[in-house]
């Protein structure tokens, strides 16, 4: 059994997925905001998917993390890098929880697990695949100093936006400042 570790930000705790999740994810899941990473879905539906994302680590040795807001306690997300069968290539993946958008968690959590998978996993280059609709993920993918570079057709989700994030390398010789 693979230990999940945890990581910690200014703001957040990145941890293992837990069932005390379960209600805050199936709350997400049922809601319209889900429309863009398979929702919405019953409770049965959001069961599975919140299995999908801890067998993601036990298959692959990383995965995304429950996204914690450390003052609170609360489920802010679900964030971190992510390769499922069908995806192109490795992502790092962001869903807010209902009520947590608009105050940089996306950003903050991503930016910590993009150092997490280019630091600890070794990855030299990394995409997130964004809904074109989704402004909200796109201005986190800019954010992050990451590029458009084409368009994915997924076999459930149609069309989706390719963004490039910057290498290590590139973060090395001028950070993201440069690529913004």
């Amino acid at each position: 059994m693979i230990q999940i570790p945890t990581i910690s930000t200014p703001r957040l705790t990145l941890r293992p997925m837990e069932a005390r999740d379960f209600a805050s994810f199936t709350a997400f899941f049922a809601s319209e905001r889900s429309k863009f990473v398979g929702g919405p879905m019953t409770a049965e539906q959001s069961w599975r998917a919140l299995a999908t994302e801890l067998g993601h680590w036990q298959l692959r040795g990383f995965g995304r993390w429950a996204v914690e807001e450390t003052e609170t306690g609360e489920l802010a997300g679900i964030i971190g890098p992510w390769f499922p069968h069908g995806w192109p290539e490795p992502e790092l993946g962001w869903d807010l929880m209902n009520g947590f958008e608009g105050k940089g968690y996306a950003t903050e959590a991503a930016l910590a697990s993009r150092e997490y998978a280019y630091d600890t996993l070794g990855w030299t280059t990394a995409i997130s695949l964004v809904a074109p609709e989704n402004h909200g993920s796109r201005n986190v993918a800019k954010r992050m100093g990451a590029t458009h570079e084409g368009i994915y057709e997924h076999e459930r989700h149609g069309a989706l936006e390719i963004w490039r994030h910057p290498s290590p390398q590139d973060l090395a010789a001028g950070g993201m400042e440069a690529y913004a």
